[in-house]
């Protein structure tokens, strides 16, 4: 698909207006300041904080690779970076196996999500969106903050897995759009994908499916956990997918949608596009998205990480729900708000909920020290 100079500048503009709309607190936008404590830079001494495990980042990335075209690309930062846009839709295209036509990239998947809520809410006035809870909250919140209602289906009583059965039992004429994050956040569950896609097959028939993949490389097999089939189908279904996780690029922003040609470009109209993206990112995006050996050593390090932790909640006493993600949930035996504040006492952040009348910590992957910090505070707050 080719894109002039035109629709470039206007994809960007539209992004802008989208990001401009959508919450300040990109990666959880529904954090008060306090809870952002955590997760903003701090302004406490360097030393006061050893280990920042409340955002989900990958400690490991970028890439050499993506570092390399940065560099390389940084002397390149006066021209416009069309042709690289292009390749990178075409690069992606293929890997999926779709057409280029059904790629579009973005700053950040959390553009996508915001532009798809705004899609429906202005197109479906007084729908609902369908999702489980609790899941990742940027779509569904920026739908209701533009005048759809929020459709609840709680997660399944002791596995914490979607109840896909009762949220299609739930979809009706006022469902506007049914989102699923899979893997979960804050769960870190993966579904079962048989049964995710027949889902997918009898629901994207009466209603649009959005699918939120931004984890899916921590399965260790994201081929087998995508519903990409179902769009290759041609059915109504939107995938969202990331660089900020498995390739360690949160801070440059770059992610995508995969979808129907028709349906990305009316998403378009609200934001996203690759107008939108700097050289340097483009340049990073199209280094290392076939990078086998450091996607290897990033999915490697967070298992080795991931099994730390596993083995330390036990020793200490904690059960935790089995993650396909780069964090781990698992409930606490005190207040959220106490467990958070004493872990940062010790330099270590984390996230908390409360939902099943319990309240639980979200712990990202580290690096080993890191992780050895967390288990050293964790001993000393248990």
């Amino acid at each position: 698909m080719s894109l002039n100079r035109r629709e470039w500048l206007r994809s960007g503009l539209l992004a802008g207006v989208g990001l401009a709309a959508a919450p300040a607190a990109y990666c959880e936008p529904w954090l008060d300041k306090a809870e952002l404590a955590g997760v903003q830079p701090s302004t406490a001494p360097k030393a006061a904080l050893k280990a920042r495990l409340s955002a989900n980042e990958n400690p490991h990335g970028p890439s050499p690779k993506a570092i390399k075209a940065i560099n390389e690309a940084a002397s390149e930062g006066f021209l416009y970076p069309f042709q690289y846009g292009m390749q990178l839709q075409k690069m992606i295209a293929e890997e999926e196996g779709v057409a280029p036509e059904q790629i579009l990239l973005s700053a950040g998947s959390g553009a996508l999500l915001h532009a798809t809520a705004l899609q429906y809410a202005y197109t479906n006035p007084g729908s609902s969106v369908l999702s489980a809870d609790p899941t990742y909250e940027q779509l569904v919140r920026a739908a209701v903050m533009h005048g759809m209602t929020w459709d609840k289906v709680p997660l399944t009583t002791g596995s914490y897995d979607h109840n896909l059965e009762e949220m299609e039992k739930k979809v009706n004429d006022k469902t506007g759009l049914v989102y699923i994050c899979n893997p979960n956040n804050p769960t870190g569950v993966t579904i079962n994908p048989e049964s995710l896609r027949a889902f997918v097959d009898r629901v994207s028939a009466k209603k649009p499916v959005f699918v939120d993949e931004a984890y899916i490389h921590y399965t260790g097999d994201p081929k087998k956990y995508t519903v990409i089939e179902n769009i290759k189908k041609g059915q109504n279904v939107m995938v969202a997918k990331t660089f900020s996780k498995i390739y360690g690029m949160a801070g440059l922003r770059m992610g995508y949608m995969v979808g129907q040609p028709d349906t990305l470009k009316a998403i378009s109209k609200w934001g996203g596009g690759a107008g939108n993206l700097t050289m340097t990112t483009l340049r990073a995006a199209l280094a290392c998205y076939k990078d086998e050996e450091f996607i290897k050593y990033s999915l490697g390090k967070g298992l080795e990480a991931r099994e730390f932790l596993y083995a330390t909640l036990k020793q200490n006493g904690y059960t935790y729900l089995p993650s396909g993600t780069n964090f781990v949930l698992f409930p606490i035996r005190m207040k959220g708000d106490d467990f958070t504040k004493k872990m940062m006492e010790n330099g270590v952040s984390v996230r908390q909920w409360k939902f099943d009348g319990q309240f639980w910590c979200r712990v990202s992957l580290g690096t080993m020290e890191q992780m050895k910090y967390f288990a050293d505070a964790l001993k000393v707050i248990s």
